[in-house]
């Protein structure tokens, strides 16, 4: 009942498929292979043995390609799904060592969590602010009506040129959303030991930053089965975002 309630839904907005025009592999493998790879600390090659395992022979390259290809547009499908932002945004910012060198993840959520956008940038001064802010507003379509940053001096000083009728709060400890959204991230760049370029970074963490999120319910706040309805029709949208919901339903 709750698939169909959504497929209703999704015909309503209408979504429109990815096309997997010269794929030789069916839609539900490349889908399940980008959801491990996003959704949990794994590699290309343990995608690839979890698949061998399943039967399906398919190499970690041939995974590379599908995430590189589908990942953004998977997240991106997810984003539209999501509520307008809330008025209210975190702001904040983490040293990242990409191939050895120290450069700075910039990221935004909003009251309830979501993430609205991430940049990665060689710095955090107040062009770095002045940019991430333009970039925000140009991709939300709209200028909150709080931001809550640390105590960072590029955040008033960016706040001031940028959008200076909205509220500014500077403090440490209101920031806690902003800096509980970064371990997912940090996690995983454990798990791949570093990234090696600003550019495959920035599409990683951007394409991650909107499918890791749609699969990682506030577990801690409902029951086991509130959970498991919710997961259900988490699911059930992963499959029309990727396409899988429209197939024929086999005999």
């Amino acid at each position: 009942m709750i698939f169909w309630l959504i497929m209703r839904e999704g015909l309503s907005v209408g979504i429109v498929s990815p096309s997997y025009k010269r794929h030789r592999y069916p839609v539900e493998i490349i889908s399940h292979c980008v959801w491990l790879y996003f959704r949990f600390p794994l590699s290309f090659r343990e995608v690839e043995e979890l698949m061998l395992e399943r039967g399906v022979i398919v190499s970690h390259e041939t995974v590379r390609r599908w995430c590189a290809k589908s990942g953004q547009a998977y997240a991106n499908a997810l984003r539209r799904r999501q509520p307008r932002p809330g008025d209210k945004w975190h702001l904040d910012e983490v040293f990242v060592k990409i191939n050895g060198e120290q450069k700075y993840l910039w990221r935004a959520v909003d009251a309830a969590g979501n993430v609205l956008d991430i940049l990665v940038q060689n710095r955090r001064d107040k062009a770095a602010a002045q940019r991430f802010f333009r970039r925000l507003i140009k991709k939300t379509r709209t200028v909150p009506r709080v931001i809550v940053t640390d105590k960072l001096r590029s955040y008033s000083a960016a706040h001031r040129q940028v959008m200076p009728l909205v509220e500014h709060r500077s403090h440490k400890g209101l920031n806690n959303r902003a800096e509980n959204s970064h371990q997912p991230t940090r996690q995983r760049e454990r798990a791949m030991k570093g990234f090696r370029s600003v550019g495959g970074a920035q599409r990683f963490l951007s394409a991650f930053s909107g499918i890791s999120p749609h699969f990682r319910p506030r577990r801690h706040l409902v029951s086991a089965h509130g959970y498991r309805a919710e997961m259900t029709v988490r699911f059930a949208i992963w499959d029309q975002v990727t396409g899988v919901a429209g197939l024929p339903s086999t005999p």
